[in-house]
């Protein structure tokens, strides 16, 4: 997808929805002058979109955000906004975990990926041969990756994560474990301590074997810092709320921090996870009925800005958090963002495919891609 689509902002007061339409559109203009200035661009640019990033924060009345950009070579810029927790006035940091949410897919996708690299999977497998009780039995691996399924008319997309829930099967399959472990695994070769594969990975009583009991301590102090969810209203009004769900899935529930994130996206660039080409291949879209790219590549979202292909993902839980992360292909920069409130997502319809649709994305690509 190459054009970008008329912003939703459903659920924000006119006043806001203007409000946030200027910030866009100024950013946007600031950019351009800045893409034309020979001395300390890249710093301006930083600050300029630091500054737009604690504007929409307000506008969408999100407590506590963390941000990060990395680069090919290591994180180039950080900023914690807002409160973790109001109440107790705790401020966000980039270590703070949060919930992932649908980012979650991200790491089941890296899993797989290692997994067919090494011969244990194949992306034609059908889901049915790891969950025979799975109403997408019938699906190939490959295309509960990229939200597609097949027809009489060719490939169609459709965003569904509860569909991957097979493929947490498959990764048990390869592994020769569980899928919490396999995580867990994961977690522990990147050194992202702050890091949970699923709340429930900290309880005694739902332990899974293969996880040490040092590990699950761990596991409980990292929640103990975990920041907490909240309801925002129209007048942007922040309630205490509880989070949806704490089981971990194929698509759901690994709980994570902005810095281990960057860790995790760094280790995916430098090829330490997957082979450059096997990264490459997630990165492109399949084609629909009309050979046109549809929006999902393997585990990500692709799309085209400007003549540069981004690959995003995004994450929300109604009335308690939401995240995206957001990759600018040929620089090799990432935005990892990380909310206590559904305010980086519920309002725009993402799950269309499209990252302009967002203006956090909106501001991310008008800012850094030239």
């Amino acid at each position: 997808m190459t054009g970008a689509r008329q912003m939703s902002y459903d659920g924000l007061s006119p006043a806001v929805v203007l409000q946030m339409r200027r910030i866009v559109l100024t950013l946007t203009v600031a950019s351009l002058l800045i893409a034309g200035a020979p001395l300390r661009a890249q710093e301006l640019s930083f600050t300029f979109f630091g500054d737009y990033l604690e504007s929409l924060r307000r506008q969408a009345g999100i407590p506590g955000l963390t941000a990060i950009i990395a680069g090919p070579d290591g994180v180039v810029w950080t900023r914690a906004l807002g409160n973790a927790n109001v109440e107790r006035a705790v401020a966000a940091r980039t270590d703070t975990p949060f919930h992932l949410d649908g980012i979650t897919q991200v790491i089941t996708a890296a899993l797989v990926l290692r997994c067919v690299e090494e011969g244990r999977l194949s992306l034609a497998d059908r889901a049915g041969q790891y969950d025979p009780a799975s109403p997408d039995a019938g699906a190939t691996l490959g295309q509960l990756l990229t939200h597609t399924t097949t027809g009489a008319g060719g490939r169609t997309f459709e965003y569904r994560p509860e569909r991957l829930q097979p493929l947490a099967a498959a990764v048990a399959a390869c592994t020769g474990g569980s899928f919490r472990a396999a995580v867990a695994a994961l977690f522990d070769r990147l050194a992202m301590a702050d890091s949970v594969p699923g709340v429930e990975a900290a309880r005694t009583d739902l332990a899974d074997p293969a996880i040490p009991t040092s590990d699950r301590q761990r596991y409980r102090n990292v929640l103990d810092r975990l920041a907490s969810p909240y309801a925002v209203d129209r007048a942007g009004r922040a309630t205490p709320a509880a989070h949806p769900s704490t089981a971990l899935s194929a698509w759901n529930g690994v709980v994570s921090s902005a810095d281990d994130l960057a860790k995790l996206d760094l280790a995916l660039k430098r090829g330490v996870l997957l082979e450059p080409g096997t990264l490459a291949s997630a990165w492109q879209p399949p084609l629909g009925p009309g050979g046109q790219p549809l929006p999902h590549g393997a585990g990500w979202f692709v799309q085209g800005y400007n003549g540069a292909r981004v690959a995003w993902q995004f994450g929300m839980a109604e009335n308690a958090s939401s995240t995206l992360i957001a990759t600018i292909l040929p620089r090799g920069l990432t935005l990892i963002l990380l909310a206590n409130s559904d305010g980086l997502a519920k309002s725009f319809a993402l799950a269309d495919g499209d990252l302009t649709a967002s203006p956090f994305g909106k501001v991310f690509l008008a800012t850094f891609v030239r």
